[in-house]
Formats: structure tokens, sequence, C-alpha cells
């Protein structure tokens, strides 16, 4: 890894799209206020009839918020990046077109193809090696590829043209610091790493629902569906992060050789009836407004089935977590956000007689975006010594001073492979799904349904059922006192 900038310009690809105005320019503007992209030179291509201007004041926009937050240093660069911008209309699936444009650049160059899987894979294949200068980076968004065959095709396309290592499958869901908390909390603490087996941790959740609807995004959305719009694309990447073995370091070898270890050995068994939901939202309203049935939102085709929820069980074949359950599901349109996982441990082999109050398990839980970090314990309560009460530690975990997208581009400017997703796991995570995508379409699974900013269907208790099956003590009480956990930990 290096912190030195490797690239001369930046080349986005799909410049006039939503992606490149709502998260790329402004993800780029936090990265060149604060010095950490000097000298870069921002060039766009789109297949919109832009004159120059338009394009300018696409990127001013999109830096105005930095813009105003900058020092004079700050605003001298983003000024310059502005200025020194231009924009080409393109089509980049024809013969030469891109190669001509990318030849006509000062290099290295990173082209970030801001497209649709399907162009961004035309895109490649119509370049060739000889093409492609020496240090050229190519970054595409998830999902790569629609299966995991489209996967490899589309690995073997990128494979003639740039070394894996110029190679950028970004994650923007995993930013740097989240990438990094988790495993600061699991490697850095003697505490963990004798309880993170099976012996002690009954299940593990990985959940990101989210209250907004569909949001104007049916012509992606309505051909993707939850499970491989976040389950394929982000919550596996997590499960791994979860789950590795300790790697010797953090550096992309390692820590990469690690993430495919475990997701290699992940699978999602049969029958899907039971180890998979697929739910879709119906009319409802979300904190007062109202939501139309997903189905009547503009863009949708129906009989496409598309779930807006989706839920598995995940299970890891290797000595640590044999039969822990990993469930991972994302949902939209639900009333309660939640963007976190939640460790389970094992209730206490004897608990003894006397103490009263006890019947939920100890857990650990991992909030993403913002970080945190809390710990359910049992402490005696108040009063009644006797009685066990329910105390959550809570800490604030490191953030980045940087936006999800500046994390993404400074990782492809400096050729930091951290936040990028290797070829054999991209393939790996679409092995994971593909089967139950297939049963899904063959109908094997009903398609549920659930009221928007409801909490789902059935109340989302179909695949874990921890508590039915634990035998916990009964008599819960509401009692969540939150104690700050030390400065050292809040990091």
């Amino acid at each position: 890894m290096t912190s030195e900038t490797t690239v001369k310009t930046l080349l986005i690809l799909g410049a006039s799209g939503d992606l490149t105005g709502r998260l790329l320019l402004p993800g780029l503007a936090r990265l060149v206020a604060r010095g950490r992209a000097d000298g870069l030179t921002l060039v766009g291509a789109g297949s919109d009839d832009w004159p120059p201007e338009r394009w300018r004041d696409r990127v001013e926009e999109s830096f105005a918020d930095e813009n105003s937050q900058a020092d004079a240093y700050g605003k001298r660069e983003l000024k310059r990046v502005a200025a020194s911008s231009s924009y080409h209309r393109l089509d980049v699936t024809a013969e030469g077109r891109l190669a001509g444009l990318i030849a006509e650049l000062d290099g290295p160059v990173a082209v970030y193809f801001a497209l649709p899987p399907h162009v961004s894979q035309l895109a490649c294949e119509a370049l060739a090696p000889e093409q492609v200068p020496a240090g050229t980076r190519l970054v595409l968004e998830k999902p790569f590829g629609s299966d995991e065959k489209s996967a490899r095709r589309l690995n073997a396309t990128l494979a003639g043209l740039v070394p894996e290592d110029h190679i950028h499958r970004v994650d923007h869901f995993l930013g740097k610091a989240t990438v990094l908390n988790i495993l600061g909390l699991r490697f850095a603490n003697t505490f963990l790493e004798p309880v993170w087996n099976r012996q002690y941790i009954a299940q593990v959740e990985i959940i990101f629902d989210e209250d907004l609807a569909l949001e104007g995004r049916a012509r992606y959305y309505d051909g993707a569906g939850a499970l491989r719009d976040m389950i394929q694309s982000h919550l596996l990447e997590i499960l791994a992060l979860m789950a590795l073995e300790p790697p010797a370091s953090i550096d992309e070898r390692d820590l990469r050789d690690a993430v495919a270890t475990v997701l290699r050995a992940s699978s999602i068994k049969a029958p899907y009836r039971t180890s998979t939901r697929r739910a879709r939202y119906t009319a409802g309203r979300i904190e007062g407004r109202k939501v139309p049935d997903y189905v009547a939102e503009d863009g949708v085709d129906a009989a496409r089935n598309t779930e807006t929820l989706a839920e598995v069980r995940v299970e890891i074949n290797n000595w640590r977590w044999q039969g822990v359950p990993f469930i991972l599901r994302s949902g939209k349109a639900l009333g309660n956000k939640r963007k976190e996982a939640v460790v389970t441990f094992r209730p206490v082999p004897h608990l003894p007689r006397g103490f009263t109050g006890v019947d939920a398990p100890n857990q650990l839980r991992i909030g993403f975006g913002p970080d945190t970090l809390q710990f359910d314990v049992d402490v005696n309560g108040p009063g009644n010594v006797l009685n066990l009460d329910r105390a959550t530690l809570q800490a604030e975990l490191s953030a980045s001073a940087l936006l999800p997208y500046g994390e993404v581009l400074e990782g492809v400017l400096t050729g930091d492979p951290l936040l990028s997703v290797r070829a054999d796991t991209a393939e790996d995570c679409w092995r994971i799904i593909d089967p139950v995508l297939k049963s899904w379409a063959a109908g094997h699974v009903p398609l549920e349904e659930y009221p928007a900013g409801s909490s789902g269907p059935g109340g989302l208790a179909g695949l874990t059922g921890m508590k039915k099956r634990a035998g916990y003590l009964p008599g819960i009480r509401p009692a969540p006192p939150i104690v700050s956990l030390v400065n050292a930990v809040a990091g």
C-alpha cells in the first residue's frame, strides 16, 4: 500500500449520470480540498451531448458544499480541478473510441466505469490490450456481472487488459474505517478471540434495513432486487470480515487471502424454502409520507417478481464456525432503519438458583454509518440484587474524514487495494447466491408481502428464532442503561 498519488488523470465514464453527480464528484471534492489529490486532472465522458459549460456547472455544483467549508488552499485546489476539467461525448462501446480518448490523456489514467454493469462489460471488450497504456487503472462498480458465469467472463476480459492489482472492484458500502474497526475490535482485544467461535457464539446477523423505498431507481433495481443489490454485493463481504481467521497483516495479500478463504467455505443450503426468504413491499406510510405499492412505481415490471427484502442463512463449513448460522438480511421501505452486525452469544451453561430476570443472551452489536459498538451484558439490578438486569456498554468507533466515495477514490489514486474486491472473491459471492436465484426464479420460495413502514413480513422472525430454540429464562426487563466504554476502546 502507498499513500502517494499514482494517477494523473481521473476519467469518469457515465459522467452525466446520477452516480457521478450525487456521489463521485462530492467524494472527489473532499479529497481535493484536503490535499489528497495533488495535481489530479478530472475528465468526464458520457453519451449525452453536453456543452463544456454544462459539465463545469455540474462539477462546481457538486464541489459547492466542500468549497464552503474548505480553507484557502482547498478552495484554490477545487477551483483548479473544476477549471481544468473537460467533458467528451463518447460511445464507450464503439470500437476505438474509448482507447482514443485514453491515449490523449496525461497518464497514468484511472478509468472509472460509472455505468450499468453490462455497459461496462461491453466497454472493456471494446478495448484491446495494446490500447491500454501501462499504469492504467480500471475501476468498476458492484455488481460485477449478473451471475458467476458473467463475473468470470468479466474478470477474464479485465485480466487481458491490466494486471489484477490495477483492477479496482469497488465496494463503497465498506469504508476503510469500517473495515479497520471490525478488524481492530476482533484482533486487538485478547478477551474476544477465545470466544469467537462455535462454542460460544450461537448466531451472527448482518442487517441492512432501509426506510427508503425505490426512490426512482427502478431502471437498475427492478432488474436486480435485494439479494443481488445488497447481499451479494455488500453483506457477504461483512460476513467475511466477521468470520475470517487472524491474518498476519492487513496488507493486500494477507487480508484478501483470508477473506477469500472464508467465502470459499460458505454456502446457502437447500431446501431454500427454509434457508431463505423473499418479500416485496406494498403501499404504506413511512414517517407520515405515502409510499406506493412497489409494482405501481414507475419503471417496475410486476412480472419480474423482484424482491425488495431478502434474507438468507449462510453456513460456513470450517472448524471455527460449523453449525453457526450467519443471517444476512436487507430490505427496503421498512419502518425501522437498522444497519448493524449482531453477534449473539450462547447462554451460560448454568446460572445459580436464586437469580431472576434473565431471558436474553449477551449480544455484541457493531453499527455501520455511524460506526458504533454496543455490548449487552447482564448485571445485578438496583434494589433486589438477585434480579439480573440488562446494561449496554456503548462506544463510538473512529470515523473517516472522507465521504465513502472519497475513500474509494483515494484507494484508486494511491493504488491501495484494501477497498477493492479480488477476482476470485467476486466470483465466489455469485457462487453462493446463484442457486438461490435459480430456486426463486422457479417459484420454489413464495414471494411474501409487507406494508411499507412495517417491520416486514411476519415481523421478520423467519430464519432466526433464537429465543424459541435456546431456552432462556423468562422475565425480561426493559432495562437498557447505557454505560460508556473506556476512551481507549472508543478510539
